[in-house]
């Protein structure tokens, strides 16, 4: 009896409804946004993370502007099946420098977030250029015409960009991006300054061709670093805890 006068008068009093409307949708949004001012102790200091190569990131710019995430994605839940087939289950922190980032749980295809170094550039080269030639049950479209060349006239202002939303590249990383980004796409130049500004950054001809950077290029490099900057064997629960 109480219940149906209490639902009848909060549904006749217009101003009683809106008032207690807007008190249970503060409330559920408080839920969600208070835990976002403690995220620095959500996300697990890991050794190793750093952020993309200009190289690297004009990849994942192709690989997200290609849609490759609608079917591809790079977050290995903890399940006992994912972490059989894929690796390493996924961290916060691997994804801590990217805008957007590319979890989720849509695959057509098989999650990347392990599959750097798990094929070589030239496997990664020939099944872009023609996927059912190496995996004859792909349904995935051939992306030959990556082999034009990579345009980066404007990778200083990205990497500025990238910085501005909390990706930590230094004014010495924007000053040399141009110089770092070909200096990885062709293995014969100097690595000594590249190396130290990118740890564990690999240099080669990622699509085959020494001559040219190639949009090819860009997209081997990202892929092939993904799962690889993190050492997971040192990686426990303890050992996040204490760092």
């Amino acid at each position: 009896m109480f219940r149906r006068f209490s639902h009848a008068l909060i549904e006749k009093n217009l101003i009683l409804l809106g008032v207690l409307t807007l008190i249970t949708v503060s409330i559920g949004g408080l839920v969600q946004i208070v835990p976002l001012f403690a995220v620095e102790t959500t996300i697990e200091r890991v050794q190793g993370i750093r952020p993309y190569t200009p190289l690297e990131l004009m990849g994942r710019n192709i690989f997200v502007r290609e849609g490759c995430y609608t079917c591809h994605s790079q977050m290995i839940r903890p399940f006992r099946d994912e972490a059989e087939r894929y690796g390493h289950y996924s961290l916060a922190a691997e994804s801590m420098y990217d805008h957007p980032f590319q979890w989720g749980s849509k695959r057509t295809g098989p999650d990347l977030a392990r599959v750097g170094g798990r094929y070589s550039d030239d496997w990664h080269a020939a099944h872009l250029r023609s996927p059912r030639a190496v995996v004859p049950e792909s349904v995935m479209p051939p992306y030959a015409f990556l082999d034009r060349p990579l345009e980066y006239g404007d990778i200083q202002d990205h990497l500025r960009g990238q910085r501005a939303v909390g990706v930590p590249y230094t004014d010495a990383m924007i000053a040399s991006a141009r110089a770092d980004l070909e200096a990885q796409a062709k293995p014969d130049e100097d690595p000594t300054a590249f190396s130290r500004r990118y740890a564990r950054a690999r240099q080669a001809a990622f699509d085959g061709n020494g001559r040219d950077i190639t949009e090819m290029d860009a997209l081997i490099a990202y892929l092939q670093m993904l799962g690889t900057l993190v050492k997971f064997g040192d990686v426990t629960p303890e050992s996040v805890r204490q760092q």
